[in-house]
This record gives C-alpha cells, structure tokens and sequence, in this order.
C-alpha cells in the first residue's frame, strides 16, 4: 500500500484478505492477475455510490423478470431473487479449453459407461468397477437393460460442478447428470451485466453465451425417433411448486417449445400425445425436467400425479425420446464417482484430463474408522442427494451434528462418501461498497447429441455467507456471470 492518501484501488480493496485460497484476482503476493487489470481499475475510476446504484438496477432487472427460486424449509416465504453478485468471473481462453477438453473427455466415457452397465456390463465383468456397487445404486434401473436408447445418448444435459484448489488447477468435485438446473441464471446473469458494464464487456472480448437455448434444442432435435424429421419437443416440468420452475418455464420460451406437466400427456398404443386444444398431438422428444421415480406411475413410483402412466413403455417402444434418459442417475452417484478415472481410461485409454478429488468410499471397515476418527477434518455427503442437503461439513459442525453423522454412516455405510475439506478458490464479491473474497465454484453446461457442445463459461456460484464454503442456492449462495476471454 502507498504511504499518504489512498489510491482508489485501495479504496475500493478496504483490507480485503489474501489467504492460502487461490484468488480468483490477485497473486499470493496481493497484485492483480495480468487479465483482471482492466476490471479492477475500471471499479476504481467508479464514484463510490455508482456500484451500489447499478447493483440495486440489477436486482430490479432480476424481479421484474421474475427470477426466483425457491427455498424449501424457510419460514421467512420461499420465493425469492437469485442472489446475484455484480463482478464477473474472468477465465482465460487457456484455462477454458483445458476444461472444454475435459469435460468432453469425461462426457464420452460416462456416456459408454452407461451403455456398458446396461448392456453387457464389461466393466463390472473386468471388476474395475465392483459390481455391488452399482446393483445397490438407489438410481440403478434394471428396466434399462437391454433397451435401445436413440443414437446411443444417455446423457444429452450434463452439469459437472468444478473447484480450483489452491494450486490453480481446476478438479471436478461432481457429475450432475439427471436434471442439473442453474443454466436460466447463467443466461440472465449475462444479459443483466451486459447492460450493467456494456463497454467494459465489450473491451474484454468475452466468448457469447446466448446460443445456448438454440444448442439445446438442435441437441434434443438430433435425438429425435428416427422417421420423424420435424419432431414435437416438450419441455416436462413437475410443475410451478418446483424450485427451478422458472428455469423451465424460461428455457421452453427460449426454444419456442410447449412447457407440459404430466397431465398434459397421454398414451396410446406406446405413442405419448399432448392435450391441445385442437385434441391430440403427438411428441417425439421430451426434455425431461422430472427425476425417474415420479415419471411414470406404471413403472415408478405408483403414487406419482407428476409423471405420465405409459411413458416408459413408449420409450421402450422407440417412438418417443426422454432425455436425459431413465436410470442416468447412477453415474452421478457420489460413490461411482471415485471410479471415474478408471472409467475414462478403461473406455477412453486415457488419463483424466480433469482430476477428481480425493474420495474415500465408507463400505470398507478400514476407510470407514479412518473418516470416523477425523469427521471434525471431512466433508461427508450422501451420495444420492443433491443441492447441499444430506451433508456434513466437518470443521463447521457441532459435536451433536457429528455424533448423529457417525450414527447413519455405521447404519448404512454405502450411503456415504467422505472427502477432505476443499480451500478452493475465491473471488471478490461486491459487500456493501466494498470487495471481500468469497468462494466460488463452476458449474458448465455440456450438450451432448450427435456431437458435444459447451458454451464457454457456465454458472459461477458464490458462497455469500462470510466464511461459508457452501455454494448452492438452497443453502444461501448466489452466483455471478463467467467471462471467458477470447
């Protein structure tokens, strides 16, 4: 810092602390990375209260759209706006297309991993993956077996959750392959700091993003049942209580195609139609926004009013596509996750471009006393859950919280995963008028048809709460736009 009077650099910084974490903006030794210059300075030229006022026309952007999300549990009302943090992430054109490489790399071989495990199940006769494993998978479904899946695709919509550690290399901490949600914001957040920085967005060069929904729908078009050249594709949302609701409801307008609810379906003779009302009209594609158990009552869960009764035997017949398709949910179990690296180089006979992070598996007695004589150091998460629920965060947690932990892993060891606790990275966030560091994670969108697509970027989430290593919206975190630079 200077002697005298403050630059307005320092001004804007206040004592904002540099730890071990990676900074997203500034080198262990406090100056700014080379490619954050530009921003920084920018900020700084800013009157004090033009940051707040532009924050405060972001937010009204963001109500007037109707971007909320919903908050389950909470007494205070569910419905609220995204929580939105006005810097944007920036991320080199280098460092972008080692994560593009990756993801597709890992895409491809999940995607063989599914059509093995489903058909001659090669891995598991090899035992590079433990056959228990997967048979005890609560998102196993053995009605999968033997099914043709158009084009061979089981995963047209994946959502792969990255950390960069300390070292500045980027890791994936989880596959989200049933129906990861977060691309809506990704899109608004866009559209939103376009208005608010339009000549500092415009200096930076940054890679478009706003084809997304126009790559989604040539993805779910390519797909189509083979013979029917103009497909119908629905959106199937469980409806307007679901927390990502808006998302559906937004991506349906985006694509130009009819947002539907289970009740809007009907089958007959293994072909699905749409009420209308001019009557029925077939469908050839559905984008599939409800998870397996609740899509179709004959098969699933019979209690289910959100799915339609007979979906799955019109799939099995080939005359619709759903997508993601049935039963891609154990590719995402956190357990089969550990097992990713062997699964890339068994299909692929290749390393992992991007690792995986450390993970111990709890059905083994010796990994298992290890993770319970170091709770207080771990995270540990069930590995069916999603969204930050059913999780333990260790050197956050009380005693009672990791005594009740220890209780379910001993009941049901399976059920767990435990992995070390992450310093990944952080990076300044707008706190009053005022940066402070927060950590952050990416989330891209990869689109997989006939071939793979990633939009460069993906939904930078904040962990607002000072402190807080936890990111998802559900549990009080917020995201920000990603700048990749040309």
């Amino acid at each position: 810092m200077s002697a005298g009077h403050p630059t307005e650099l320092e001004t804007l910084f206040g004592d904002y602390p540099l730890d071990h974490a990676y900074d997203e903006m500034r080198e262990a030794g406090g100056e700014l990375r080379p490619h954050y210059r530009a921003l920084a300075e920018a900020l700084a030229k800013l009157p004090p209260d033009e940051l707040q006022r532009r924050k405060q026309s972001a937010d009204l952007s963001f109500l007037t759209q109707g971007i909320t999300f919903t908050v389950y549990g909470r007494d205070e009302g569910t419905e609220r706006i995204f929580p939105y943090d006005l810097l944007p992430r920036l991320i080199t054109g280098e460092e972008w297309e080692r994560i593009e490489r990756g993801l597709t790399q890992r895409i491809a071989a999940l995607n063989l991993f599914l059509r093995d495990i489903y058909s001659d199940a090669k891995i598991l006769n090899d035992r590079v993956v433990p056959r228990e494993l997967i048979y005890s998978c609560k998102h196993y479904r053995r009605q999968m077996r033997g099914l043709q899946v158009p084009r061979n695709v089981y995963i047209s919509v994946v959502g792969s959750d990255l950390l960069r550690l300390n070292t500045g290399e980027f890791v994936v901490l989880e596959d989200n392959l049933r129906v990861p949600s977060g691309v809506s914001y990704m899109l608004t957040n866009r559209r939103v700091m376009k208005r608010t920085f339009p000549q500092l967005f415009h200096s930076y060069g940054v890679r478009p993003i706003e084809h997304y929904p126009q790559l989604l729908l040539a993805t779910l078009r390519s797909l189509a049942p083979e013979g029917r050249p103009e497909p119908n594709i629905v959106l199937l949302t469980p409806g307007v209580f679901n927390s990502a609701y808006f998302e559906h409801t937004y991506l349906a307008r985006q694509m130009g195609v009819d947002l539907v609810e289970g009740r809007d379906l009907v089958t007959h003779d293994n072909v699905v139609y749409m009420r209308t009302t001019d009557g029925l009209k077939r469908v050839d594609v559905i984008y599939r926004r409800v998870d397996d158990d609740f899509s179709d009552p004959l098969i699933f869960r019979s209690d289910s009013a959100l799915g339609c009764a007979g979906l799955f035997n019109a799939y099995r017949a080939g005359n619709v596509t759903v997508t993601n398709a049935f039963g891609t949910g154990l590719a995402d179990d956190k357990a089969v996750y550990a097992y990713v690296p062997k699964i890339i180089r068994y299909y692929l006979g290749e390393d992992a471009i991007l690792p995986n992070v450390e993970t111990y598996l709890l059905t083994g007695e010796k990994e298992r006393q290890h993770v319970l004589a170091n709770l207080d150091k771990l995270v540990v998460k069930a590995v069916g859950e999603s969204g930050g629920y059913g999780m333990l965060i260790g050197p956050q947690s009380t005693a009672r919280q990791r005594e009740e932990f220890a209780r379910q892993i001993e009941a049901n060891p399976r059920n767990y995963i435990a992995q070390p606790t992450l310093d990944f990275s952080r990076a300044p966030c707008l706190i009053g008028n005022q940066l402070e560091p927060r950590h952050v994670d990416l989330r891209p969108y990869i689109l997989f048809g006939d071939k793979v697509n990633i939009v460069p970027g993906g939904l930078t989430r904040v962990a607002l709460e000072k402190g807080s290593l936890v990111v998802n919206s559900s549990q009080g975190g917020g995201s920000k736009d990603t700048w990749v630079l040309e």
